[in-house]
């Protein structure tokens, strides 16, 4: 099976820009070029890759799949070529995460990683679906909060057990206990994040099930709960990653922890992705001794 890098390119192209003309502008092919590349790639591989309309094109499931795949290979070979030429040194380890990394213990963590690792710099990022970027080769490390599938294509490791905590408006009846419980949350409208997969209306029991209000990103969800619209149910590393003048976090009595889990590609797309999940682990031991 003669598939080229060129082949790749193409459909990893195509997977960004989703037209022809655009895929071909940015690898500075002409159109008709690029769409014979594309037919190479499938009549070589004996699937449709790409569903193609008059206005856009498309991936089929194997096109994602492949796309996936060929973003981490051109991401390692450029990464190899790199370090083979000498010329910038080892890249940095890209940590993803999509609220909030490690809570308090990530600015330790780093500092400490720092410390052991200067040549390695973490590249910290913050993104709607950490998973999607680790299966497509642009993370290397995330924090997840939700545990990837078995088919994801990823390892994962559990770090920590975070207690869930209540966010409520500055100011809110609420503020004047050290503690709530969810029943105290019943009569409220609860702001649910749909980028954050930790909090739903099934963690409430049966008959006791707020309202509920969906919000796009963790900068909507502080502000409806800052401005009273709303209350919320997060990870108790929310609260350090997120603080906000309008916003008070409490402890949430009788709700299950969240687990924190490191997760990675099964075949690790950054040589010291082993290390950085073994200082984690140490980070947190030594932090636990400690309280």
């Amino acid at each position: 099976m003669n598939v080229e890098l060129r082949h790749l390119r193409a459909l990893v192209a195509i997977d960004e820009e989703r037209t022809i003309t655009d895929a071909a502008i940015a690898l500075h092919l002409s159109q008709p070029a690029l769409s014979r590349t594309l037919e190479q790639l499938e009549s070589r591989l004996g699937v449709r890759l790409v569903e193609r309309t008059t206005r856009r094109l498309a991936l089929t499931g194997a096109g994602q799949r492949l796309s996936e795949h060929a973003r981490r290979i051109l991401g390692q070979l450029d990464d190899a070529l790199s370090e083979a030429s000498g010329r910038n040194g080892p890249r940095p380890l890209r940590l993803a995460f999509a609220w909030a990394a490690l809570g308090r213990h990530t600015v330790p963590l780093l500092r400490d990683w720092r410390e052991r690792h200067p040549r390695i710099p973490v590249e910290v990022r913050r993104l709607d679906d950490p998973e999607a970027a680790l299966r497509r080769g642009e993370a290397d490390v995330a924090f997840l909060r939700t545990r990837p599938a078995d088919d994801s294509g990823l390892r994962y490791t559990a770090l920590a057990q975070e207690r869930r905590v209540a966010a409520v408006p500055e100011g809110h009846r609420l503020t004047e206990r050290d503690a709530v419980a969810l029943a105290d949350l019943t009569d409220e409208v609860v702001a649910l994040c749909t980028t954050a997969a930790t909090t739903g209306a099934d963690l409430w029991p049966e008959g006791l099930t707020p309202r509920t209000l969906s919000v796009p990103g963790v900068d909507e969800w502080l502000t409806v709960i800052a401005t009273g619209e709303a209350v919320g149910v997060t990870a108790e590393g929310t609260s350090h990653h997120h603080l906000h003048p309008g916003v008070r976090y409490l402890p949430l009595t009788d709700a299950a922890p969240v687990t924190v889990h490191l997760a990675r590609p099964a075949v690790p797309t950054h040589t010291a992705t082993e290390a950085f999940l073994r200082l984690a682990q140490q980070h947190l031991r030594r932090a636990d001794a400690t309280r």
